[in-house]
């Protein structure tokens, strides 16, 4: 079964996922284009999901597959001896590993960022989590009269929201592919080596 398309379409889809990842963490440190203290920004930013989780760890497994998917690979082999053909497999299979739990982290707490929302200055002068304590049914994603609480910095809420939504569909997405690409790599290696006992 060759995979040389499906390959090359992941390693093609995973950069710009990746590069809107990146660009997006970054924009969660500067809520609505203004620069704030390090004390003043939400907490959840600085996990770095959105540039190390859906960013360095996607690139690396995106330059690997892209690069099989590229160079006529069927299955990963590439046409090399059978044993550098497995261990490039193997090793395919270990960078989608690494993409899909850098994926699966930015999804993770993108959704902990969008269900506990940002913190904020409520009018007193101090920044806190105002909607942390909130049930899952009176959350702030579904009432939105109560995003005025937050006076500063402005439209944070909004900000957040959707910058943290973005990263959530970003992380699921490259799970997904990197997913894929597992399934894919451990195919092309059982097959090829059971091909290589029949020889």
């Amino acid at each position: 079964m060759c995979t040389r398309n499906c390959s090359k379409c992941i390693g093609i889809t995973l950069f710009p996922l990746a590069a809107c990842a990146i660009v997006s963490n970054i924009l969660l440190y500067f809520p609505n284009g203004r620069v704030l203290q390090l004390s003043e920004i939400t907490d959840l930013v600085w996990f770095f999901h959105g540039i190390l989780g859906a960013g360095i760890l996607v690139i690396l497994p995106a330059s690997m597959i892209l690069g099989a998917g590229g160079a006529g690979c069927c299955a990963n082999r590439c046409g090399r001896p059978w044993a550098g053909a497995e261990s490039s497999m193997l090793l395919s299979v270990f960078l989608a590993l690494l993409g899909f739990t850098g994926g699966v982290y930015c999804a993770v707490i993108s959704s902990l960022g969008l269900i506990g929302g940002p913190l904020c200055d409520t009018g007193d002068g101090e920044y806190v989590y105002p909607f942390r304590n909130d049930t899952l049914e009176g959350n702030y994603l579904f009432n939105q009269t109560t995003w005025s609480i937050c006076r500063e910095p402005e439209n944070i809420i909004l900000w957040n929201i959707v910058l943290f939504s973005i990263l959530l569909a970003i992380g699921v997405i490259e799970a997904i592919l990197c997913f894929i690409q597992i399934i894919s790599g451990l195919t092309g290696f059982i097959c090829g080596t059971c091909m290589r006992k029949r020889k």
